[in-house]
């Protein structure tokens, strides 16, 4: 029964539900299609750059190399804590590394003067900021909790290349920065998934960009979310040899039991995203010496292709966790990484859901007993 004692279809999970427009990200499920404001994202996964793409999504519209350098240099600018942020970092240390991204981002609220400024243009610098300031929070605390002093970000090297200068305390190389920035520009915006609907459910109540953040943060935590990366690297360890990867997934398939980095929720093709993931994976292992791990994803992928017609497909997740493997990256640093990367996308969300606001506040169908008379707790 429902409230009113009318029936209605119940749409679990809001699977398929359009709840609002917007003019940022098109997915096409089925031809496994991604553009950004209209681009390709194959186009911008091979010319452009995280700061490109960046500027694109939050202001509707590629920058002039004029307008690039500013945005570059207001990015810049912002890489740096409060002192008070990397105390808390340190009183939570032993936490996951995504437990302490969600309680600095809460955290910074407090020493951003413009925390309760709802403004678009407020929020757009806000967004801006946290844009910046996630790497650093990841990275410090990553330094911290080993006993290390944090390093401090370049004036010069680009986010992605920035991000694991900050990590490693070493400059990267050129290909190694540039599959990350690959990596981010994939990642930095994706519709309405998880994360991006926490934040606008939070913005539609008027709470401000930081508690946005924080929320979509911790929806990103969550395994069914964010957690595909690094667990895809638990199962290539798991498999060792692409010989025995037949075997896993008969054997899991057996048990019903997911076989991670495969389906999605919207794509029922290839997820776009993932080829420029898989090319990644296959120069970085052969140039470091370790080509197995290439060679177990592949076999993996092979003996899941009888599914692929019920729809079940490679995403991006399934090919990220070994870059990062590969990259010397702690593997509880994957999920962060994919939040240093969504920030931007993150913000335009709440731009469009604060633009056009309107309370998100679905319903429920109640199923529960009819009419029942209280027993006071005496007579019980």
């Amino acid at each position: 029964m429902t409230d009113a004692g009318d029936k209605v279809e119940v749409h679990r999970g809001l699977k398929d539900i359009y709840f609002d427009r917007s003019t940022a990200t098109f997915i096409d499920g089925r031809a496994g299609e991604l553009r950004y404001r209209g681009y390709s994202i194959h186009d911008l996964a091979r010319y452009s750059t995280f700061e490109e793409t960046s500027y694109l999504l939050l202001k509707g519209a590629l920058p002039t190399p004029a307008e690039l350098e500013g945005f570059d240099a207001e990015l810049k600018a912002a890489r740096g804590l409060p002192q008070p942020i990397f105390d808390i970092i340190a009183a939570v240390r032993n936490a996951h590394p995504m437990e302490v991204l969600r309680t600095a981002v809460s955290a910074l609220a407090a020493f951003d003067a413009e925390a309760a400024d709802n403004s678009l243009a407020a929020t757009l610098r806000k967004g801006m900021r946290l844009t910046s300031q996630v790497p650093v929070i990841v990275t410090s605390h990553h330094h911290i909790r080993n006993g290390r002093e944090p390093v401090a970000p370049s004036p010069s090297l680009g986010h992605a290349a920035n991000f694991l200068y900050m990590l490693k305390g070493e400059e990267p190389s050129a290909a190694a920065a540039k599959l990350l920035d690959t990596d981010m520009v994939l990642h930095a915006e994706h519709g309405s998934n998880a994360s991006s609907f926490t934040a606008r459910v939070v913005a539609s109540t008027e709470a401000n960009l930081h508690a946005a953040i924080t929320a979509a943060v911790a929806a990103l935590s969550g395994r069914a979310h964010g957690g595909a990366a690094e667990n895809v690297m638990h199962m290539a360890r798991e498999i060792g040899d692409a010989a025995k990867a037949a075997e896993y997934v008969a054997r899991k398939r057996k048990k019903r039991e997911p076989v991670m980095g495969f389906g999605h929720r919207v794509y029922r093709s290839e997820d776009p995203r993932a080829r420029h993931m898989r090319d990644g994976v296959e120069r970085l292992s052969r140039e470091m010496g370790q080509p197995q791990w290439y060679e177990i994803l592949q076999a993996v992928v092979g003996a899941m292709s009888r599914y692929a017609r019920h729809g079940i497909n490679v995403n991006v997740d399934f090919y990220a966790g070994v870059v990062y493997y590969l990259q010397g990256i702690p593997e509880d640093i994957f999920v962060p990484i994919f939040a240093v990367g969504r920030v931007p996308g993150w913000t335009l969300q709440v731009l469009e859901q604060i633009e056009h606001n309107i309370l998100i506040r679905p319903r429920l169908s109640y199923t529960g007993p009819g009419p029942r008379a209280y027993v006071p707790i005496a007579e019980r």
